[in-house]
């Protein structure tokens, strides 16, 4: 097991990679660095305080030296074998039947106390019926707490431990049991989540692979077709000494490969341009990874839908590099807070605005770097502006992005729609021809 983290999972993008190392791991997910397993069994351990009703018993002296060793003995491998369990299955390296053995012996052990020292080591069989909940499959659990409860009672009985003693064990061990199905089950869910976030960011991804796929067929297919008929027409000239024709075909054909060139260029450019629905499924595998959550609203990313593609391009881009900052950045961070907003400036022009916040340090005396100033340079190019500093009561870091609220042009609409027109003028000419 590395103490370093690892640069990034393959489900998540490339700008998760930097993300800082924390003592702390995802809930539900293997633990993968040194610290996070010293930190998970110091947690463990902490519970091991309802031990000190068993130990005050041996320590005061009311058993015998050889049963005091016998305690001790003991107590030292059932907390060993309850360690183990924690971290063989944290790092996903014990067997189900291994654990099987372990959580028996640990059953056993609780049992042989109870009967040779005293109704103190009752409290045993609390840490027993936790181990039997996280080994047993959740549809079994119940039964299997209520027959570690029926245990608790049968055993007190035999050793005729107080009737509130009884009470209180069985009851104890059967509600933390239950207390650990029900965090064994949220964990399940939160990893079946966190790989939800990762199909949609793959949907994404591939959708926009689709649509580039989808948008050179359509052009490649219509303007190749018409290059082919021209090629044939003009070489028909060329057969029958028809030099005038020949030449006007052959500059249609260049006329409709430039054209070509431009309708590629603007799909692949669209192919490559950022969006918001992209960039915000992105930004929540980024952010788990930095152990950050993320708190947007699932509308976000249809706040502005006639919003023109080089300014929804311009606030993905804002987006992205907000939260690469806040991953990298973002020292004590916990929550990254995305808004969508539109303010009207004097002039009554429309702005559509895009803030991202969070709860760290905050950036202290830095200074911007390149890509907050290449940020602002894009925002600029669309008549934006970007705004950056500290957030609210001088905590984390707040970057507000701004671009005009406006959608594609008429002007714009009408030359693609004359585009497409003139294409199929040309077609239905050759096909006349």
């Amino acid at each position: 097991m590395s103490d370093e983290r690892r640069t990034h999972r393959p489900d998540e993008p490339p700008e998760a990679g930097p993300a800082r190392a924390s003592f702390m791991n995802v809930p539900g997910a293997p633990v993968e660095t040194r610290r996070q397993m010293v930190v998970k069994v110091a947690w463990m351990l902490l519970w091991m305080i309802y031990l000190a009703y068993p130990i005050s018993r041996l320590v005061n002296g009311v058993h015998s030296t050889a049963a005091q060793v016998l305690g001790w003995s003991c107590l030292a491998f059932f907390v060993a074998g309850y360690v183990l369990l924690v971290i063989f299955r944290s790092t996903r390296g014990m067997r189900p039947r291994a654990c099987q053995v372990v959580v028996t012996m640990m059953v056993a052990l609780a049992i042989a106390c109870a009967f040779v020292l005293g109704e103190a080591f009752l409290t045993l069989f609390i840490y027993a019926s936790v181990c039997v909940a996280i080994i047993t499959p959740p549809r079994y659990s119940l039964r299997a707490l209520a027959g570690m409860a029926a245990l608790i009672a049968a055993v007190g009985l035999l050793i005729h431990a107080s009737t509130d003693n009884i009470a209180t064990f069985a009851l104890s061990g059967f509600l933390s049991g239950v207390a650990m199905t029900g965090l064994q089950r949220l964990v399940a869910t939160m990893k079946e989540l966190r790989e939800a976030r990762a199909a949609v960011a793959h949907l994404a991804a591939s959708e926009e692979r689709l649509r580039l796929a989808r948008d050179l067929h359509d052009l490649l297919g219509h303007s190749l077709s018409l290059i082919t008929l021209k090629s044939e027409l003009a070489g028909r000239f060329m057969d029958a000494g028809a030099d005038e024709k020949a030449r006007a075909q052959v500059a249609d054909i260049e006329q409709v490969a430039r054209q070509s060139l431009i309708d590629v260029r603007e799909a692949v450019t669209g192919f490559r341009r950022p969006t918001l629905p992209v960039e915000l499924a992105a930004a929540r595998t980024a952010l788990a990874a930095a152990q950050i959550r993320l708190d947007a609203a699932p509308e976000l990313v249809d706040s502005w839908p006639g919003l023109a593609n080089e300014e929804a391009g311009a606030l993905a881009w804002a987006l992205r590099e907000a939260v690469t900052n806040v991953v990298r950045h973002g020292e004590g961070a916990t929550v990254c807070t995305v808004t969508a907003d539109e303010s009207w400036e004097a002039s009554g022009e429309r702005y559509a605005v895009l803030e991202i916040a969070d709860d760290g340090r905050g950036p202290g005396k830095s200074q911007p770097g390149n890509g907050l100033s290449g940020l602002e340079e894009r925002l600029a190019l669309v008549g934006g502006r970007l705004e950056s500093g500290p957030g609210e009561r001088g905590k984390g870091f707040r970057l507000r992005a701004s671009v005009p609220l406006r959608t594609v042009s008429a002007s714009e609409s009408g030359a693609s729609a004359a585009a497409g027109t003139g294409s199929a003028d040309a077609g239905q000419a050759v096909r006349k021809r």
